[in-house]
């Protein structure tokens, strides 16, 4: 299993505290022989709705020392994980969990907002301090 990112339990208690159950912790997938570990799996029941709304959610940090480099890890992880969710568990929504602070350094710059629209990228920003989260971005 891979280890946890270091703001990990950062967004989890974020989640937990804008009323997320978080059920796996990670959650993995299985498709054909290949196994993925998304960070988290969790849920959230709807007044209006039997069903909740469910949502896997992959923590990245940006600490290594090319931004650059982090953000094709993480978009590469992000494509293939939404791909295997498609596959395993379509009912489930992907997120990418960045920190307010690497939202504002970096995914504010043009080229890494029109990857996001143009790969479809939903991501969930947190504030690492407070663990909070501050904006979820579809």
């Amino acid at each position: 299993m891979p280890s946890k990112d270091i703001f990990h339990e950062s967004v989890r208690n974020a989640l937990e505290k804008d009323g997320w159950n978080i059920t796996h912790d990670p959650l993995y997938i299985k498709v054909d022989d290949i196994e993925f570990f998304v960070d988290l799996g969790a849920e959230r029941l709807l007044a209006a709705q039997k069903q909740g709304q469910q949502i896997a959610v992959e923590v990245k940090s940006f600490v290594g020392a090319s931004e650059v480099t982090e953000f094709h890890l993480a978009l590469g992880q992000t494509l293939n994980y939404r791909l295997a969710l498609k596959k395993e568990q379509p009912e489930r929504i992907l997120y990418l969990a960045i920190s307010e602070d690497t939202y504002r350094d970096f995914f504010s710059r043009q080229f890494i907002q029109d990857s996001l629209k143009e790969y479809q990228i939903k991501v969930l920003i947190f504030d690492s301090l407070t663990q909070e989260i501050v904006l979820w971005k579809e």
